[in-house]
């Protein structure tokens, strides 16, 4: 990572600008977007950085090297999981991450619930749907969202806050936008089906904020635009 604090500081700003021009053709509030800054393939400096400008919460996506920068981070900053989840790893995420987003199956929501019992924990996790239908991408399928939430519902150590989704890969920026608007859609049904608020919206990155913030984006997950390109 060829950046310091100055540097990343000049590229907050830009965010938090395009965030706040974003709510404002959305007429909402920035308040009501969390930026998570995305530190995979970065050194702890990039946490560190995240750290000493006020942020609270970081995204990795591999427990492994989340684990390792956890060690040199402030024990106050709370981490989210954001990549895919093995069996293997379900123990030391339940034990050590302060969410999971990506909870896309039956059998790692009953995994976390299990080890955050034995942690003493309630775990805060968002479902992962994939909204765009990219089979290149991890997620429940749209039409088994309502079964995913029903057995994470049932699920006594685990705190159901939303859904996360990530758009195809695509220069057409319909396809993000499809993508995120049938999140939202999907949101919706299922808060009337269960009768749960379900504010949690993490969708957007770097590339596609704009649209993912104007489609009712909570949360934005952002590496590139602000540490630069991962190694």
């Amino acid at each position: 990572m060829n950046l310091d604090m100055e540097g990343f500081r000049r590229n907050l700003a830009e965010v938090r600008r395009k965030i706040a021009a974003a709510c404002a053709v959305a007429d909402r509030s920035p308040s009501e977007v969390v930026l998570l800054p995305v530190t995979k393939n970065h050194p702890a400096d990039a946490v560190r950085f995240a750290w000493e400008s006020g942020l609270r919460f970081v995204g990795e996506n591999r427990v492994q090297e989340a684990l390792g920068k956890m060690e040199e981070a402030d024990p106050a900053l709370a981490w989210e999981l954001i990549g895919p989840l093995q069996s293997n790893k379900a123990r030391k995420v339940a034990e050590r991450f302060s969410r999971v987003q990506t909870v896309d199956r039956a059998k790692i929501a009953r995994l976390l619930d299990r080890y955050a019992g034995e942690s003493g924990r309630c775990l805060p996790v968002l479902l992962q749907i994939n909204a765009g239908r990219d089979p290149a991408k991890s997620g429940a399928e749209l039409e088994d969202a309502s079964a995913l939430l029903a057995t994470a519902l049932e699920c006594e150590n685990l705190r159901v806050d939303g859904l996360m989704t990530i758009a195809p890969l695509s220069n057409e920026p319909e396809v993000a936008r499809r993508c995120f608007v049938a999140l939202r859609e999907c949101r919706d049904r299922l808060s009337q089906e269960f009768d749960l608020p379900l504010r949690e919206l993490s969708m957007g990155m770097s590339g596609d904020m704009v649209d993912a913030i104007r489609e009712g984006s909570t949360m934005v997950r952002v590496g590139t635009a602000l540490f630069g390109q991962r190694a």
